[in-house]
């Protein structure tokens, strides 16, 4: 029986969405700090995306408040956007599962988006743990907020697990790109910074990993493939100001021109008709 004087914990009208595969004991660590958070998020949903080293079956066993998602594997964008679809908040968290949040991330983020009521997306800063131990970030990871349009084009500027984003955004940006292996994240921000300001809380409330052998960086070479990829969208939506077009323009000049020029160096004539083809008509726009 609670004491008369312990007060019920604040529900937040939160619904996390964690994504997993294949990390079972991480995962767990990751539900733990959900529901460790001083705020409770009113919904908790883990997409089971073809796991198989027994991740269902301990959820199930530990966690009886958590909503469990099993489907084949099919990556970590049909998984997030299962999780969307499953959603009944009006905001989304997400956690990657191999991520930790503190214990006062969403009271915080929460305070944040009150006081600025047109946000739609509210993300914070992080700690970065790599191999174990606590690593610096470099100053092209700086997180910021506000119009990051043009902080967003080199290389992802938001991670997923430091993310609050009203529900209601996905029905106008559409949801994470499924065709995309890897930088699907790097899309979406794109996709949302074009067209919206975001709220950047300017306090690490979260351990960020890294360094393990599963990450997409490290099973998919040249990630600036999915970048390119994710720019060309973009550029060919007509979506963009002019300003912003020349800046994913010259954004998306590096990138192609970096990546011909390697294929170049190692003979790969295969991949240069490759991205002549795909690329060509953007080239050309370049080029005049």
């Amino acid at each position: 029986m609670s004491s008369p004087h312990q007060q019920t914990p604040a529900i937040a009208p939160v619904s996390v969405v964690i994504p997993t595969y294949n990390r079972c004991e991480s995962v767990l660590a990751a539900i733990d700090s959900v529901l460790a958070q001083t705020v409770k998020p009113a919904q908790v949903i883990v997409v089971d995306d073809g796991s198989d080293d027994n991740t269902s079956a301990m959820i199930t066993a530990r966690f009886t408040q958590v909503q469990l998602i099993k489907q084949p594997n099919q990556g970590v964008s049909h998984a997030r956007n299962q999780g969307i679809n499953a959603a009944t908040e009006p905001w989304i968290a997400f956690l990657d599962s191999d991520d930790r949040w503190f214990k006062n991330k969403l009271a915080i983020q929460l305070q944040a988006i009150n006081n600025h009521s047109n946000t739609v997306l509210c993300h914070c800063d992080e700690h970065w743990i790599r191999n174990g131990k606590r690593v610096n970030p470099m100053n092209k990871h700086q997180k910021r907020g506000g119009d990051i349009f043009e902080h967003c084009l080199p290389l992802c500027a938001i991670s997923p697990s430091a993310t609050m984003v009203r529900r209601s955004l996905f029905d106008s940006i559409g949801l994470f790109d499924e065709s995309m292996p890897a930088c699907e994240d790097y899309d979406l921000w794109l996709r949302i910074c074009a067209k919206h300001p975001v709220l950047f809380v300017d306090q690490a409330l979260l351990e960020k990993t890294g360094g393990h052998s599963d990450q997409l960086s490290r099973k998919h070479w040249g990630m600036d493939r999915f970048r390119l990829h994710a720019l060309a969208k973009l550029l060919r939506s007509s979506s963009l100001s002019d300003h912003q077009t020349k800046l994913a323009l010259d954004t998306f000049n590096r990138k192609y021109g970096i990546l011909i020029k390697g294929a170049i160096k190692r003979g790969n004539q295969p991949f240069i008709a490759e991205l002549q083809s795909l690329y060509g008509d953007l080239a050309d726009q370049i080029q005049s």
